[in-house]
């Protein structure tokens, strides 16, 4: 049966470009009905697209496989965030007030206004969270209908470069592929992996990735930070590929022998671990290579906490991603960071129904992409997939209307999480201008008519009017006594 309401997730990976179609189904579960992945090694470094054409041919090579194996066109997908450069910076926005002033809701959206119209040179403002209001001297977390004379907005800015937003745009725009909505990929992986107690509690989410590793630090339920280290597990394999080996050899052997954490009571100074037929690696000098560079990304993780987290993070550190596999990978955090409290998650929190063993593997691998998935609420499906179709046609599928609306949100509108394209991003300029152009008319107008009222007025009180009416006045007088 070819499926007809189904939602499409993209995840651009440095390793993988992974894209998924599955189905929500009424009990709150996802089934998904198919899965591709795409070697992206050659043109998407750190996490961000370095080769706008080769993206844009491999998304096309996602969608047309997916719609292959669905029999079914995909009209736009959902698209994670991320990678080197995105980082959180603190801002604060502050308004004084007369006294006994009722903050109302229009006072919260022109604080959150102001936050996002801060210009930060060669950056874009993806998301703007909201960590709490000051309202005189208290923290609130929702302000409105509160007296006070002085309000202040506290916000958590993430960026990412200009030119990496704008590459990853055009890489859609190039392929001709209509995006549902851009979510920060950080914010939805944590969504699928986090519990609510550990988001409130205080914990700190990493990402290990292949080229990076992503911290993001909860309390509160309450994003406080966000940071992608450009350091992942790739890293490692290339400092193992320095003992004169191909870097598919290093990989190997990283995934055979690797291990976080060896006590040193327990290496085998007389041992070796084999290269190939020919030649063999100390153990210890292996061992020595992975825990240095593993205890360098580390470091980076246990830096990028706020000291004033530190030891708060009472629902500890959680690992995920295809790092978090390692060997012993717990313990060496542990040792660290003097945190006792670590959880692997190795699956999202959503239940996930498959039929390929690679999508419930319980590995870590797939957890962005699920999490991607999970957010989408727009039907992805276009009508039957004809295989014999013209392979050249230009024309982009036809976008569903809620699409099109969506198009149109401001920037205070827009939900935690979600990034606005550069297309969206130009309608809702021209939205804003447009209301900003009415706006001027109407002061116009009003101001043209106050004018004329007012001319009208000093017209009416001038000498020679007044001396008119008199005269008219007198002259009704005199004609009603004649008769």
């Amino acid at each position: 049966m070819v499926p007809k309401d189904f939602i499409v997730a993209i995840e651009l990976g440095s390793s993988k470009m992974t894209g998924i179609a599955g189905k929500k189904n009424l009990d709150g579960s996802i089934q998904v009905l198919a899965c591709v992945k795409e070697d992206s090694s050659s043109f998407i470094r750190k996490g961000v697209v370095y080769n706008i054409d080769k993206t844009a041919q491999c998304l096309t090579n996602i969608v047309s496989r997916l719609e292959k194996q669905l029999k079914t066109t995909i009209t736009q997908v959902y698209v994670g965030v991320g990678g080197q450069s995105i980082r959180s910076i603190h801002n604060v926005i502050t308004r004084d007030l007369p006294s006994e002033t009722v903050i109302t809701q229009d006072m919260v959206i022109e604080l959150m206004d102001a936050n996002r119209n801060v210009i930060y040179p060669d950056q874009e403002i993806l998301d703007a969270a909201v960590q709490e209001y000051k309202v005189d001297s208290q923290y609130q977390l929702d302000p409105v209908g509160i007296q006070c004379i002085r309000i202040e907005g506290n916000f958590l800015n993430i960026l990412q470069r200009k030119s990496f937003y704008k590459n990853l745009n055009k890489c859609f725009e190039n392929a001709e592929i209509n995006v549902a909505e851009m979510y920060l990929a950080p914010l939805a992986l944590a969504d699928s992996v986090l519990t609510e107690a550990e988001r409130r509690s205080g914990c700190a989410l990493v990402d290990l990735g292949a080229d990076t590793t992503t911290v993001s630090v909860y309390s509160k339920n309450i994003l406080r930070h966000l940071a992608v280290i450009p350091l992942g597990f790739n890293n490692i394999i290339k400092d193992i590929a320095s003992l004169q080996m191909e870097e598919s050899v290093a990989e190997h052997m990283l995934i055979k022998y690797g291990c976080a954490y060896t006590d040193n009571n327990d290496i085998d100074n007389n041992m070796k671990y084999s290269i190939d037929a020919d030649r063999q690696v100390e153990t210890r000098k292996f061992i020595e290579i992975v825990e240095g560079r593993l205890e360098e990304i580390i470091a980076n993780v246990w830096c990028q906490v706020p000291e004033e987290y530190c030891d708060k993070l009472l629902g500890g550190i959680i690992l995920t991603g295809g790092g978090s596999n390692m060997r012993d990978i717990e313990k060496a955090f542990q040792n660290y960071t003097h945190v006792d409290k670590i959880r692997n998650a190795k699956f999202v929190t959503q239940t996930i129904t498959s039929a390929t063993p690679e999508i419930v593997s319980h590995d870590g691998t797939m957890n962005t992409v699920l999490g991607l998935l999970a957010k989408g609420d727009i039907n992805c499906a276009g009508g039957e997939y004809d295989p014999n179709g013209d392979l050249f046609a230009s024309q982009k599928p036809q976008v569903s209307e809620t699409i099109e609306q969506r198009r149109a949100r401001q920037a205070s509108e827009t939900p935690a999480g979600v990034v606005r394209t550069a297309e969206e991003i130009r309608r809702a300029e021209e939205e804003a201008q447009r209301k900003r152009d009415e706006e001027e008319r109407l002061a116009r107008e009003e101001a043209e008519r106050l004018a004329r009222e007012e001319a009208e007025e000093r017209r009416r009180n001038s000498p020679l009017s007044k001396l008119g009416r008199w005269l008219k006045s007198a002259a009704t007088k005199i004609v009603e006594e004649e008769e």
